[in-house]
């Protein structure tokens, strides 16, 4: 598995995200292949991302919520995909909201 890589520039210490390959995801989430392609056909990955083999924390982090939503809540892939949607735009509207309430703030 990729490791976290350091890298300092002009005294400010930047970490960057970890990359996995698909199958150190597969590997770290313990699924197999063809559930990251089914992912893939339900919209919560986009196609290119086997193309690509380059997978992120925010990519992890997607998959153990959808084998949440399927053990713990037996939510379906179709279902796993409208939460996940809901949950993506929950936090779209809490960014924005934190946006508005700073320059409200202000006056």
């Amino acid at each position: 598995m990729a490791k976290n890589k350091l890298v300092v520039v002009t005294n400010i210490l930047i970490e960057e995200e970890p990359r996995l390959s698909l199958e150190e995801l597969c590997s770290v989430c313990q699924v197999t292949p063809e559930f990251i392609q089914d992912l893939i056909e339900y919209g919560i990955f986009e196609e290119t991302l086997l193309t690509r083999n380059d997978f992120g924390a925010q990519h992890l982090r997607r998959v153990k919520t959808v084998l949440h939503l399927q053990k713990d809540l037996e939510v379906n892939l179709p279902g796993a995909a409208l939460v996940l949607d809901l949950m993506d735009e929950l936090e779209e509207l809490r960014k924005q909201l934190e946006v508005f309430q700073k320059s409200v703030t202000r006056f």
